[in-house]
């Protein structure tokens, strides 16, 4: 479902994923009618701008941290002009602890179709996907204590990239390493932040939430 109080942005994204191969169940212009059409028919991702009416504030950050609530599974995309970083850090904390994806992208610099597909296939998939920008402004956030103080220098940039929602072949071709190499990073990654593995957590989810902590 896709929700944008712009009607031709609206009606263009979702031609665009329909084209793409998604199913566009539903579009809202406002965050009071998406909240309706996703208790009708739930879907496995919505796709929703932060501002829209009434107040233009952050009502689509807000119904979607609700609707997360109600539908654990629900993927979440955010796509927006603006970035709210104290709804953002929380709904990426509560797709850790639920299982469902969220991503966070900038309308501005969307510059490939192929990018927005892998971001919604992604988020589908339970997986985290954020822009560069929010990330960035994410880490400006204080914190009382730093988790990863124990990284080295290659492992924060590895844990960066992976924040973005990149795979390990495509850290491997960013940073000019061998996939092999990523993968030792990444098993370092966990071991530094003390993330065992069990059947029911997401370490690379839980991994990235770490580096975004206050």
């Amino acid at each position: 479902m896709v929700a944008d109080d712009s009607l031709l942005f609206r009606e263009g994204l979702a031609r665009l994923l329909t084209e793409r191969g998604f199913q566009v169940t539903g579009q809202a212009g406002d965050a009071g009618w998406l909240a309706t059409l996703v208790r009708q028919d739930p879907p496995d991702v919505v796709v929703v701008d932060v501002r829209m009416p009434p107040t233009y504030t952050a009502e689509g950050l807000s119904v979607a941290r609700e609707l997360r609530g109600a539908y654990p599974g629900l993927g979440v995309l955010i796509l927006s002009q603006y970035v709210e970083t104290h709804y953002a850090g929380q709904l990426f904390q509560e797709a850790g602890a639920g299982g469902g994806g969220a991503g966070y992208l900038l309308k501005d610099r969307v510059n490939r179709l192929d990018d927005l597909e892998n971001a919604v296939r992604n988020v589908g998939a339970g997986g985290l996907v954020l822009d560069p920008s929010v990330v960035d402004r994410l880490l400006r956030r204080r914190r009382t204590r730093n988790p990863l103080d124990e990284l080295t220098d290659r492992e924060r940039r590895v844990l960066g990239l992976m924040a973005e929602g990149r795979t390990n072949a495509a850290i491997a071709r960013t940073m000019s390493v061998t996939v092999k190499t990523v993968e030792a990073h990444v098993r370092n990654i966990f071991d530094r932040l003390h993330l065992a593995h069990t059947e029911d957590d997401n370490r690379r989810v839980l991994a990235v939430l770490a580096y975004l902590q206050r």
